[in-house]
């Protein structure tokens, strides 16, 4: 299993590497997933490559979340998408920073519909912009809910506002 993720770590890099050139910033394995590291303005054609490249196929959209880096020396958000390749059986992590002060990434629906849902849960509960995405709104929170409870410096004690609940009929 080892030398075949090494193999498939390798494929990644080197077929994204002709086609992409910089937008790779690393590449790693972790856990039995390939992991690229991208540059977050080329997240969207990097996702394109890895779904529509024979050799990737990657045409199962796993799960979508965001890290919170809080306190570390480094870009303090992450997104990071987990594709998988039922043709060919492996696994990609797709990683990118996404700084305080700018939470915003392309969406990957146009390519994977099923990432609607999990998009809209990090905009819910981490405050960030999915760029392109169809229906962008509060996922679990009501809209008038205050900041963004997943985040490492949400207070844990923090009161919201009443929201009268009205039946239209």
């Amino acid at each position: 299993m080892e030398s075949q993720t090494a193999g498939i770590t390798q494929l990644i890099y080197r077929s994204a590497s002709k086609v992409i050139g910089d937008a790779i910033v690393e590449t790693s394995s972790a856990y039995g997933d390939e992991v690229a590291t991208v540059r977050r303005d080329r997240l969207l054609e990097i996702a394109r490559f890895l779904r529509d490249d024979p050799a990737m196929a990657m045409n199962l959209p796993s799960f979508c979340t965001v890290i919170d880096w809080l306190g570390l020396d480094r870009p303090r958000f992450e997104i990071v998408y987990h594709l998988r390749s039922l043709v060919h059986g492996h696994r990609v992590r797709l990683k990118a920073a996404l700084p305080e002060d700018d939470l915003r990434c392309p969406s990957l629906t146009s390519l994977w519909i099923g990432f609607d849902w999990l998009e809209r849960e990090a905009f819910d509960m981490y405050g960030v912009v999915f760029e392109g995405h169809p229906d962008l709104r509060r996922i679990y929170l009501y809209d008038e809910f205050v900041g963004y409870p997943l985040r490492k410096d949400y207070p844990k004690d923090r009161r919201q506002p009443l929201v009268r609940r009205t039946f239209d009929e």
